[in-house]
Formats: C-alpha cells, structure tokens, sequence
C-alpha cells in the first residue's frame, strides 16, 4: 500500500493486452491483501477450501462483496497517499477496456473502465476512518551482515533461497528515487497446479542470519526486511480433454527504495534477496 507500491504498475499490476502472455504480473494490493483473505476466509474443511478460498467459488460467500469493496476503498486511499502522484493508468487500452453486466432490470450493458474511476459521478463515497496502519511502518532495521547466499535459481521453492543480486544505480538523491523507483523483479514463477495449491512467498532484502526462518516474516524481526509478498488464489477451471494441469507462469514486482534507506543499503552494490516460502499447498518454481 505505501513503500513497495509508489507507482501505478506496482500498485495495480503490469498491463495486459489480447495477444500477450497472461498473468504478466499483479499489484501488490491483489497479493496482499486480496489474496490471504479468500484463502483465510475459505473452509479447509472443503475439498478445494470453498467458498472463498478458491476463485470459482468465492462469489458465493456474503462476505466476497464486502472483501472486494474494501478493496476498492483501499485503492481510494492509495490515490490520496500523494495526490498527483498516485493516478491511474492513461493508456486507452485500459480506459476503453469494457465488461458486461446485466443491470436492476436484468438488461445486458457495457461498462468502460473509465466510467468508474470518479466515485463521485458514481454517487458513492468512503466513510474518513483513521488509518492506524498507515505510519505503522516496521522499526527501522540495523545495517547488519545479511545472511549468505544459499541455492541457486531456477529452484522448487520447498525452502528458503537465498541469491545476491548486484543494483543498478547506489546513494541515488532523493529526487532520482522519486522519479524512478528501485524495483526487484522476480521473475519464472511457475506454479504447476494452479486449481487447487495456495501459494505464498515472502521477499525479503538483507535479512540477517539470526532473523532468517521460513515463515515467520509476520515477526517484527523479519518484518523490517520484507519488500513483499505473492499470494495467489487457487483458480480451479475444467480441464482439457488431456487432463494437463494448470500450468501458471508470472512475475512479482516490489518498489524498494524505502526498504534499502531502511535497512541502510542505499550505498550497498550488491544484496541478498531471499525468497521464503511461507504458505504452500502443491508446487512451485522459481
């Protein structure tokens, strides 16, 4: 909501166009929160954690609705956090892009994206609550000898891994960050059975050796590191006549200049990124 995602792509996602590859890659606010909710809020106890744990299914849980506005108040707060800053995508690609509905009188119309960017032409608006969480940021973390590098990519994310990766540009102004934002990029998600595996991982910067344990990134300790996380909804579809399974190949994308002013890494040339497997049901590569 605030460090990993100052820009536009980052909050909602990499574009997607007829022709492309799918799932190029989703914003932070569709991993976390949008997807730990549907599974938290789906039964276990259900052959694929119906209702809301599992994409076909979510709508037919009450609280789906509910979920999906906040959602949709959250992405209202966003564009207040640096108003001018914070806007939505110009592309017409996006504008014009349509859907269809069928409206109070069960009639089928067409709604362009670009007929719901103003709430207020929408005649709705959002109760001004405190917002708690917004300056609750992790304690600044100390500049400490981050763990080793451990394995190699690609890998089966069965355990944490561990690759230093050298930056593009150190000790940037503070314009140069505002301008143009630091970003890990981890690409080669692949996930080999998206109908019914939940997936989780966290990505953290630097963590230091004693904080370094598989899931437990919600610890204050581990906290201040994590540039992010990926958390995909199980999407079970038909399968072909072939029975393949679903197959899912994607991107993560997360803003770290804050995170590298936090950790005192800004001079650093090298880091070490981790990926911590933190929820998993089924397979995954990176």
């Amino acid at each position: 909501m605030v460090a990993a995602a100052k820009k536009t792509e980052l909050f909602l996602g990499q574009p997607y166009r007829a022709g492309d590859a799918p799932d190029p890659g989703a914003g932070s606010i569709d991993n976390v929160p949008h997807g730990p909710v549907h599974v938290w809020t789906g039964d276990p106890r259900q052959p694929n954690a119906q209702d809301m744990g599992n994409f076909y299914s979510a709508a037919r849980d009450p609280i789906f609705y509910a979920h999906h506005g906040n959602l949709d108040r959250l992405w209202h707060v966003w564009r207040g956090l640096r108003p001018g800053v914070n806007t939505d995508f110009a592309d017409p690609d996006w504008l014009d892009a349509s859907f269809l509905f069928y409206d109070e009188e069960a009639r089928l119309v067409r709604v362009r994206v670009r007929d719901c960017l103003d709430t207020a032409a929408l005649r709705y608006t959002y109760q001004d609550v405190g917002l708690p969480w917004l300056n609750d940021r992790p304690a600044k973390a100390s500049a400490r000898t981050p763990a080793p590098a451990a394995g190699s990519l690609p890998a089966t994310l069965d355990k944490t891994v561990r690759v230093t990766v050298t930056r593009p540009r150190i000790s940037r102004t503070r314009k140069e960050k505002d301008e143009e934002e630091e970003v890990v990029v981890v690409e080669g998600i692949e996930i080999a059975d998206h109908f019914n595996t939940f997936i989780k991982f966290d990505v953290l910067v630097n963590e230091p050796e004693s904080g370094a344990s598989a899931g437990d990134v919600a610890s204050a300790a581990a906290a201040g590191y994590c540039a992010g996380s990926v958390a995909l909804t199980p999407h079970m579809i038909r399968l072909d006549k072939e029975k393949k399974k679903g197959l899912v190949k994607t991107v993560a994308r997360f803003g770290v200049c804050d995170l590298m002013d936090d950790i005192g890494a800004d001079g650093d040339k090298t880091v070490v990124v981790s990926l911590v497997p933190s929820h998993v049901f089924g397979s995954h590569t990176i």
